[in-house]
């Protein structure tokens, strides 16, 4: 059986510098994800600052929008956590003007791991990735703090 190990993070999130959903990040994605049924939901429309080859979408950008949904469902089961493990599978790339849409939902809640899974898509439903990730349930340091701005979810 593995260790899973204990983790304090200080998550107050009045700062805003999140890389994914921070406000206050002048080089963020600026994510502000919905609830959608069981699931979260966010539109990200990437631009020639975020490609690999000349045209296409870098996958790290891909794989970021993904952590950063899978993260944010995990969080608003009212858990603080960390992302331990992540797999992504590529079903196509993508222009870096396209508009995607990524989504994610809980596929199972234990005491200590929270299970995840992702897709980010384009506005007509094609998907781009697939994802599924393990959340470490995380001991909050500033939960006084974060209570109060849970709702950003």
């Amino acid at each position: 059986m593995a260790v899973i190990p204990k983790v304090v993070l200080n998550t107050d999130l009045n700062e805003g510098f999140c890389f994914g959903c921070g406000k206050h990040n002048p080089i963020g994605m600026k994510l502000k994800f919905t609830k959608d049924g069981d699931a979260i939901r966010a539109e990200f429309k990437p631009d020639k600052f975020h490609q690999g080859w000349p045209g296409l979408l870098h996958g790290g950008i891909v794989m970021t929008l993904l952590d950063e949904a899978m993260s944010n469902v995990a969080y608003a089961t009212g858990e603080t956590t960390l992302t331990a493990r992540m797999e992504v599978v590529w079903r196509q790339p993508v222009k870096v003007a396209e508009t995607l849409v990524v989504s994610a939902w809980i596929i199972r809640h234990r005491k200590k791991v929270i299970e995840t899974a992702g897709k980010v898509a384009l506005k007509d439903g094609t998907v781009i990735a697939e994802s599924t990730a393990k959340q470490f349930v995380a001991v909050n340091a500033a939960e006084d703090k974060v209570k109060e701005k849970r709702s950003h979810v």
